[in-house]
């Protein structure tokens, strides 16, 4: 099963070498503002859900980090952190190079994969295909939520998870990681980071 950080099969470096990765260039409000998102666990995808005109919009924050990649990256790596940018994904991470934050970052990762694999299987189950779970459009509806809550089997496998609140906890999860977008009550869908990360979770669940 790959981890939440090392899905990386796929993953292509852009050559920004005509990018300059001057300091000057760039506002430090800016690159603390990508710092803060990767403290908060998230990735930094391209596009982000816009609840006030209900539709995604263009994240400023990716676009940084994709204009000045050498830049970021040379910054990261004087953190002791490498920026990894996932192309196919189009979302950027931050992957921890300190043996300190190894044990929770694979928990973090552990968690993050039974969620996924559980709103994919439950998906599957339905017969739609998952690239819907990734279409602001289509996703999670508010059956799909009750269906979810009321299955025991799911509930279980969140509770092995420590999500002892269930469903509802576990997509905060996804939510506060940028995994998953709320498109309103009762609806969600995942990010382009999320659906990615699910369809490498199937890909090697088909391989083993």
């Amino acid at each position: 099963m790959p981890e939440f950080s090392d899905a990386m099969d796929t993953t292509e470096s852009a050559d920004h070498s005509q990018t300059s990765s001057s300091f000057e260039q760039i506002l430090p409000a800016h690159s603390a503002a990508t710092y803060r998102e990767f403290q908060a666990g998230r990735v930094i995808v391209r596009d982000v859900w816009d609840s006030n005109r209900s539709e995604l919009r263009a994240n400023p924050l990716y676009n940084l980090l994709y204009n000045h990649l050498s830049h970021f990256r040379t910054f990261y790596e004087h953190l002791g952190s490498e920026l990894v940018f996932n192309e196919t994904g189009a979302f950027f991470f931050l992957k921890e190079s300190s043996d300190d934050e190894n044990e929770e970052h694979d928990e973090n990762a552990f968690r993050v994969q039974v969620i996924l694999l559980l709103i994919g299987r439950y998906f599957a189950r339905s017969g739609r295909d998952l690239e819907y779970l990734g279409r602001p459009d289509a996703g999670l509806n508010e059956q799909d939520l009750s269906a979810l809550e009321s299955d025991e089997e799911y509930q279980e496998i969140l509770r092995a998870a420590r999500f002892e609140k269930g469903v509802p906890e576990a997509l905060d999860y996804l939510d506060k990681r940028h995994l998953l977008f709320r498109a309103g009550a009762g609806r969600c869908f995942l990010s382009s980071a999320g659906l990615y990360f699910l369809q490498e979770l199937v890909r090697e669940y088909e391989q083993g």
